[in-house]
């Protein structure tokens, strides 16, 4: 089974009552379930209970508890409103009795409507020009210690080739800007709700690290403490996931141990297809509390 297969299985949700699902985890290098795992999982738990004609427009969501990478989540959909136009879920995931997760999701029937967009991407050099992440991890795969090593040299369903990217072992102050082009290492079926998921998985991956960059940080270093609070998509256009996307983040502030970053993805030709925001906790960690 490759990487993609195994996200693709993720997804898979198992229905187990009404409304109720059932999703295994994905373990990376922590035993707390990965933010974009249960993102995507939430957005496909909401989506398989609306009527097909209706795609997922904004999800709104905050991380609880952390997830036990050990333990199934369970996922309960409550029905809020099936509109004329909008359908509008809310999403529980549940281990151990208890809500590490909830979102609230709107869907809206396709329809015609105003069609801008104010700024165009950046300009940054075509994915044939850049690194993949994991081949730049592999680079310098003697510098990491385990088991981060194993994940972050190991195949992957999503391929990231950051540009101009900061070495998280050795950060320097930079301007907290950051991006990458992303796509799946394969062909994905034609269900718009798995492309969008599979946008979400990848929307958590380094959002949260674009509010250190300006510090000289990073989260593998060990002076932050970082997790995400919440997180919000919203989809403007239809895109595919298996072709490649412009992840373009920026953090405009950090403050109180909380940082705030944005994100803005568009497709080859330059459309916005999505937008992203997130608040997480990045908390200084006092160095003798380490020794």
């Amino acid at each position: 089974m490759t990487a993609l297969d195994d996200l693709l299985d993720l997804l898979d949700l198992e229905p187990i009552e009404v409304r109720i699902f059932r999703g295994r985890n994905r373990p990376l290098a922590s035993p707390r379930v990965f933010g974009g795992q249960v993102l995507a999982q939430a957005l496909v738990a909401a989506g398989r209970t609306v009527d097909a004609d209706r795609r997922c427009h904004s999800l709104h969501a905050y991380f609880i508890l952390p997830g036990d990478v050990e333990v199934p989540i369970v996922y309960e959909v409550e029905s809020l409103r099936d509109g004329g136009s909008f359908t509008t879920r809310r999403v529980t995931a549940i281990q151990h009795g208890r809500p590490i997760f909830n979102a609230s999701l709107s869907f809206h029937r396709d329809e015609p409507g105003l069609d801008h967009q104010a700024d165009a991407p950046p300009d940054v050099p075509a994915p044939d020009a850049v690194t993949s992440e994991r081949d730049l991890a592999l680079a310098v795969a003697d510098r990491i210690p385990e088991p981060l090593r194993t994940v972050l040299t190991r195949e992957r369903p999503i391929d990231f080739r950051p540009i101009d990217p900061a070495d998280p072992f050795r950060p320097q102050p930079r301007e907290p800007r950051a991006a990458t082009w992303l796509r799946a290492t394969g062909d994905l079926p034609d269900d718009l709700l798995i492309h969008q998921a599979v946008l979400a998985y990848a929307s958590d991956w380094g959002l949260l690290s674009a509010t250190l960059l300006p510090h000289g940080r990073s989260v593998f270093d060990g002076t932050v403490q970082a997790a995400s609070l919440d997180h919000a998509i919203w989809f403007h256009r239809e895109f595919r996931a298996d072709a490649w996307l412009l992840y373009a983040m920026d953090a405009p502030t950090a403050a109180g141990a909380r940082g705030f970053a944005r994100g803005a993805v568009t497709d080859a030709d330059g459309r916005l297809v999505a937008s992203v925001a997130q608040e997480g906790l990045v908390r200084p960690v006092d160095p003798s509390r380490r020794a």
